[in-house]
């Protein structure tokens, strides 16, 4: 029955999805947060284009046409009282009504302004930190996506060592029924190999539901359908001996050029020393030029089909100095310069933890490559064990709890041996991911 509920768990596994860990780690790049980190950055573009278009000329065009009506009105009007001759006395105005038609075209260029030039060299700051936490991000994703891809293949394989174990307690199952049915056992022996085989099925059963959590977390990190049922191919560092570590100073060093947090945090310094020189340009004049074409009047056809009428040109240059701000502008500076020591703060507490993050992720490196290495000593070892206990076993020497405890030695090393040689990739990336190398142009 057992072996029937087994055969009916693998009939509903569904076909999977093969993905190697070249598609992750380029799917991992454009997942979600990575891209929302890359509109960051396209908002910070479009910040650079915001504060340069003052320092451009400014063009605007307007056109109106109106009018204006009064009414009688009660008051001082002018009476003629006799050929050429007029008095003021009190009477009704006649209704009137007046046009008023305008069409303008107006110019003005700033031709010096240190807070517009200064804010434009900020901008320009503020996008180069945000590109450079864009890739941060970028390199964050991918991280994440190797190591959800590197789980799902620990389960994979262990569900592979699970079914191996399977398959030899069911071979010690069927020679301990044979030796029972030849009488050089007792029945002890077949029933301790059946309940063997038994929690080896549900070991095996149980495994199914990391495997279903595994996918779904990887489909989900990489932006497809949660259900999608992904299969992690073997890489082929897998298939290698590790590669040797570089040693601490190289590795520091190329952190310290190519991290892209660093790159982004030294920009964040920078627009922030920026910031200081703009709070201190309040201090300075701004100087613009000033110029306006005006056609103007209460008739329509004179200002709309007339180029010779109503024609009015102004133009100007305008020096413009806030003498005093009620000290505003000393209040922008002192915001400014705190702005500018935090940045400065934490670019130097983020070397410093980098330094600690290469140095922990280089010695783990060189601790899972050793663990590996005697990880397969082990499983060399524990191979030739259970060969032995099962010779022992077939000619009557041995029992069945020996060979039973040589098969778990044997599971448990092969199971250690695939977690400490998943462990040394993931350390791998890690340590590239520290050192700013994890990038498409290091994808191998």
């Amino acid at each position: 029955m057992s072996a029937l509920l087994l055969a009916a768990w693998m009939a509903a596994v569904p076909a999977a999805t093969p993905i190697s860990l070249e598609e992750v780690r380029a799917q991992g790049r454009k997942n979600t947060q990575a891209l929302l980190s890359l509109l960051d950055a396209t908002r910070s573009e479009q910040d650079v284009r915001l504060a340069r278009a003052p320092l451009l000329p400014q063009l605007s065009f307007s056109t109106s046409a109106g009018g204006t009506y009064v009414g009688r009105e009660r008051g001082i009007v002018l009476v003629q009282t006799g050929e050429g001759t007029f008095e003021q006395r009190a009477g009704e105005t006649s209704p009137r009504d007046s046009g008023d038609f305008e069409i303008s075209l107006n110019l003005s260029q700033l031709i010096y302004d240190r807070v517009r030039w200064k804010q434009l060299e900020q901008s320009g700051a503020v996008f180069e930190a945000a590109q450079g936490q864009a890739r941060e991000q970028e390199d964050a994703s991918e991280l994440e996506a190797i190591n959800r891809f590197f789980a799902l293949y620990r389960t994979q394989a262990t569900i592979r060592v699970l079914e191996a174990t399977v398959q030899r307690s069911e071979e010690q199952l069927e020679r301990a029924l044979a030796l029972f049915e030849a009488g050089r056992v007792g029945r002890g022996e077949e029933l301790s190999a059946r309940v063997n085989l038994g929690n080896d099925r549900i070991n095996l059963l149980l495994r199914q539901a990391q495997l279903a959590q595994d996918r779904g977390q990887l489909a989900v990190w990489l932006a497809r359908p949660g259900a999608e049922p992904l299969e992690a191919q073997a890489p082929e560092s897998l298939l290698q001996p590790p590669l040797p570590t570089p040693s601490f100073e190289l590795a520091l060093a190329e952190a310290r050029q190519r991290r892209p947090l660093l790159q982004a945090l030294q920009q964040q310094v920078r627009a922030a020393s920026l910031g200081k020189e703009v709070a201190s340009a309040g201090y300075w004049p701004r100087l613009l030029a000033q110029g306006a074409y005006l056609r103007r009047g209460p008739e329509a056809d004179a200002v709309f089909a007339t180029p010779r009428l109503q024609n009015t040109v102004t133009g100007s240059v305008v020096l413009q100095w806030d003498l005093f701000t009620g000290l505003s502008t000393d209040a922008q500076l002192n915001q400014a310069r705190a702005t500018l020591r935090t940045s400065e703060l934490n670019l130097a507490q983020t070397e410093r933890e980098l330094e600690a993050e290469v140095q922990r992720t280089l010695q783990l490196l060189v601790t899972q490559i050793s663990a590996a290495q005697l990880a397969s000593e082990n499983r060399e070892t524990a191979a030739r064990s259970l060969a032995l206990a099962e010779e022992r076993f077939k000619a009557g020497a041995g029992s069945t709890l020996e060979v039973r405890d040589a098969q778990l030695k044997l599971t448990q090393a092969e199971l250690t041996l695939l977690e400490n040689r998943v462990n040394v990739e993931t350390a791998r990336f890690g340590l590239m991911r520290a050192m700013g190398t994890l990038s498409p142009g290091e994808l191998k």
